[in-house]
């Protein structure tokens, strides 16, 4: 593998910690693009520039999870959202109560949608504002 489709994977995957070092190595001149991921020594790194481009953000990542929410004994619903809090806080905000409990999933949990799968990584895509409801299921199925 090519250090260009890790660093394209780091942003698929939002492996934003991995990314930064891959920027910044590629800023200084340590690999290319087209290098071997075997050359990446994060060694080579300076610590503390890497600890400053991701204070400041320059790649811009804004990491999203999935959580599922429990309305009663038999219905959830998924949430896309930027933590736990605000996950709740959306769920208070449309349904006024409070869910019986949070927990996240996995961006790659994968669910029939149709007469295909469909990972909640690839759901999200198709919201353009967040926190967003990503789907409601109960013991029946989804909905």
């Amino acid at each position: 593998m090519i250090v260009k489709d890790l660093y394209m994977d780091c942003f698929y995957y939002e492996e934003s910690s991995l990314a930064y070092y891959i920027h910044h190595l590629l800023a200084e001149q340590k690999i290319t693009l087209d290098d071997d991921i075997s050359k990446i020594d994060l060694e080579e790194a300076d610590h503390q520039k890497v600890a400053g481009l991701i204070q400041t953000n320059v790649l811009a990542f804004h990491k999203i999870y999935i959580y599922s929410l429990k309305m009663n004994q038999t219905d959830f619903i998924f949430i896309f959202a930027a933590s736990q809090q605000e996950a709740i806080q959306f769920y208070f905000k449309k349904f006024h109560q409070i869910p019986l409990n949070c927990n996240e999933y996995s961006l790659d949990f994968q669910l029939d949608r149709g007469n295909a799968a469909i990972s909640f990584r690839d759901m999200r895509k198709e919201f353009t504002s967040i926190p967003a409801i990503a789907g409601y299921f109960n013991k029946e199925g989804w909905k």
